[in-house]
């Protein structure tokens, strides 16, 4: 493993940063997008940056995900179905990138990122209402499983704004309100990072000195984000996912031109 030498103010730096990270993944996703330059930007290469960055989102979705099943938000059927399909789909998609450039990735993106927001802002009530009761189960779970397999590809190939696709998918197709759509993201989320972590772990690719206290500030801006999420409601997520779908267009505009 590569010597790594860190001060006081690099973790001065870096734990603000997990924590507000955390706050937003556990809101509208997207908490990846502050986490991991979070982690560059202190020094760690990118296989460490990688591996502890999923060591300290999955404690930290963890316990959203608990928050979440304790407030009774998580249609479980569903989320257990896109979870797994998640996982097959994100082992795909890591294979895939082996021998194909994402680059076209970080262009079809600058063009759906403005057209989801498009929709979000133009569609009034998107998210604002739960409907899914109306659709039939069979319905439901098709459309668990697809967006699991499809987003959980897209997680393994590039990853970006994985939480926040799932999000906009479930509140959109299936008609769930930001507040379950999001609480059933945080399964699907939670599964695929679990099997990436176990990866990073065996292989040694986690740094732990940064990534315990990491994880706490991690758990705590996850507890905080759903809090927030139940007691404020689903204008609230709205709000915070139009950021989130900022945050991912600058992501990607970095990615193409910097």
């Amino acid at each position: 493993m590569t010597l790594i030498s860190l001060n006081i103010w690099d973790y001065l730096i870096v734990l603000p940063l997990i924590f507000l990270a955390g706050l937003i993944d556990s809101v509208a996703g997207g908490g990846g997008l502050i986490s991991l330059p979070a982690y560059w930007g202190i020094g760690l290469p990118a296989h460490l940056a990688l591996g502890t960055n999923k060591f300290s989102s999955c404690l930290g979705t963890s316990f959203s995900t608990l928050r979440y099943f304790k407030a009774g938000l998580i249609d479980l059927p569903v989320a257990l179905l896109s979870a797994a399909c998640a996982l097959i789909g994100s082992h795909l998609g890591a294979k895939t990138v082996l021998y194909v450039s994402n680059d076209f990735l970080n262009y079809l993106l600058i063009i759906l990122i403005p057209l989801i927001a498009f929709i979000t802002l133009f569609n009034k009530k998107l998210g604002l209402e739960d409907n899914s009761q109306q659709l039939k189960i069979a319905y439901k779970l098709l459309w668990a499983a697809l967006a699991g397999g499809i987003i959980g590809f897209y997680d393994g190939f590039f990853g970006p704004g994985t939480g926040t696709f799932l999000i906009l998918i479930f509140a959109y197709f299936l008609r769930y309100s930001f507040d379950r759509a999001n609480a059933i993201t945080k399964v699907v989320n939670l599964a695929s990072n679990i099997a990436a972590l176990i990866t990073f772990a065996l292989a040694g690719k986690v740094f732990y000195p940064v990534a315990i206290p990491a994880a706490c500030c991690g758990i705590a801006g996850n507890l905080i984000g759903a809090r927030l999420v139940i007691q404020k409601g689903n204008l609230f997520i709205r709000r915070i996912f139009i950021l989130a779908l900022a945050l991912l267009m600058l992501r990607i505009i970095w990615n193409l031109f910097f």
